[in-house]
């Protein structure tokens, strides 16, 4: 089976099973917070696993500014609001978090619940700190302002790339270094690196969210700059199609290098966090950008699927990063393996080499590197298998938990605690990641 091949990744996985399984249960009992959980578990279930990390104070106010944020996304996704009617929803969308009454009907699923609903998240931002209060205000305010601005215009420069990425993803960096100094653990990092933070992620997942924007239905979503793609293609949409395979993974190779840019301001903002919970939110979705950064890199399934790494792979990851050692191993085992599919013969080529040689130069000058030896490669076993191998591992575990739990005496007790800072207990976080536009 493909996790027994890699024992390493068997253990994380039970670990992030049952720490899922935990947050369910720890809902709060007050209706407007209870909602906003249950909402943020629905529409990011990584992001619902990460904060319950950080303190309760931060950890509420990074909730709402996520929720707020998804909110103003579903607005801004949603094609068949006429541009007329959602640029001022956009616009004003910072004075709504102030309107216990104010709700718009509009997405689907549960993104339409979170905006029907929308109430119980102004209610819980009412009661954060003044601090958190003006830091998610000013965000939202600069982010709708600029989503406001793109709809009537397209990402055309690698400038206007910038801009959009900023609006969409840097500003959430910005917030959340202001939330992080108001809740007095960290200072206040730099514009230029928090911006960094961010559109490292975003850029990252416009590249592999490629099928599935431009096959949009009723309007395609186009966040490629023309001025990269058209290089290779008369229209975007024509990288999608077999016969175009060659240019279009050398537009993904140009994609992917453009996002290589911003990996070394990523390592010096996380360098300078102080906070070991904070630290751990920001690094584990890094790593995570940087393995689909290689697993992307010169990929044409990024043409006919969904891309992504493997569910051992993302729950080792999660499990191991704790310290800026692991980071800067993660990165440059990361970007050794991205390396190594470089072609000579792509255009982009020496540019590319350029920017992973940064960053190896950086992780390497750390003098702390590790061996983990991250891979890339697809589990070729039946998932079923792998589940049924998990929920074995499981079983055990829960019944040496569940025997020493009912230990009467102190040696018992004990030995309880012991096995479960060893084997049982979860320390395992997540942070911004992985989806487009997903404020985590």
């Amino acid at each position: 089976m493909g996790v027994l091949s890699r024992p390493e990744e068997l253990i994380p996985l039970v670990k992030l099973r049952v720490a899922a399984g935990r947050i369910k249960r720890q809902i709060p009992p007050e209706e407007h917070w209870a909602f906003a959980y249950s909402m943020l578990q629905k529409v990011s279930r990584s992001f619902a696993l990460v904060i319950q990390q950080l303190g309760p104070e931060l950890r509420n106010a990074v909730c709402i500014f996520y929720l707020v944020l998804r909110a103003l996304d579903t607005v801004e996704d949603d094609t068949s609001i006429p541009a007329e009617v959602k640029v001022p929803i956009l616009q004003q969308f910072h004075r709504h978090i102030y309107n216990r009454d104010w709700h718009y009907s509009c997405g689907t699923k549960d993104y339409k619940v979170l905006m029907d609903k929308f109430r119980y998240v102004s209610m819980a931002f009412l009661e954060l700190g003044q601090g958190y209060q003006q830091a998610i205000e000013e965000i939202t305010r600069r982010m709708g302002a600029g989503m406001a601005k793109f709809i009537c215009k397209e990402v055309e420069t690698v400038d206007d790339y910038n801009e959009y990425c900023h609006y969409v993803a840097g500003l959430v960096g910005l917030g959340l270094s202001r939330l992080f100094n108001a809740a007095g653990t960290e200072d206040l990092a730099s514009d230029s690196l928090s911006n960094s933070m961010g559109l490292f992620l975003q850029k990252i997942n416009i590249i592999r969210d490629y099928l599935e924007d431009i096959n949009e239905i009723p309007k395609s979503r186009m966040f490629w700059p023309r001025e990269i793609w058209s290089k290779y293609a008369n229209k975007l949409e024509d990288l999608k199609y077999e016969e175009n395979s060659e240019k279009a993974v050398q537009c993904l190779n140009d994609m992917v290098t453009n996002a290589l840019a911003h990996a070394e301001d990523c390592l010096q903002y996380m360098l300078a966090l102080k906070d070991h919970a904070i630290f751990r939110f920001c690094a584990i979705p890094q790593i995570m950008a940087i393995g689909t950064c290689a697993l992307c890199y010169n990929n044409v399934n990024v043409f006919r699927g969904v891309v992504k790494m493997r569910r051992g792979l993302t729950a080792r990851i999660i499990d191991e990063t704790k310290t800026m050692s692991d980071v800067y191993t993660a990165f440059y085992e990361f970007s050794l393996l991205l390396e190594s599919k470089i072609d000579n013969n792509d255009p982009n080529a020496s540019l590319t080499r350029k920017r992973v040689d940064a960053i190896k130069k950086i992780c390497k000058s750390s003098c702390s590197l590790k061996r983990r030896g991250y891979d890339l490669d697809k589990s070729k076993y039946n998932t079923m298998l792998i589940m049924v191998a998990l929920l074995l591992v499981a079983i055990v575990l829960a019944s040496t938990h569940t025997w020493f739990f009912s230990a009467s005496t102190p040696e018992h007790r004990k030995q309880f605690e012991v096995l479960s800072a060893d084997g049982v207990k979860i320390d395992c976080e997540l942070a911004l990641v992985t989806e487009k536009r997903n404020y985590s």
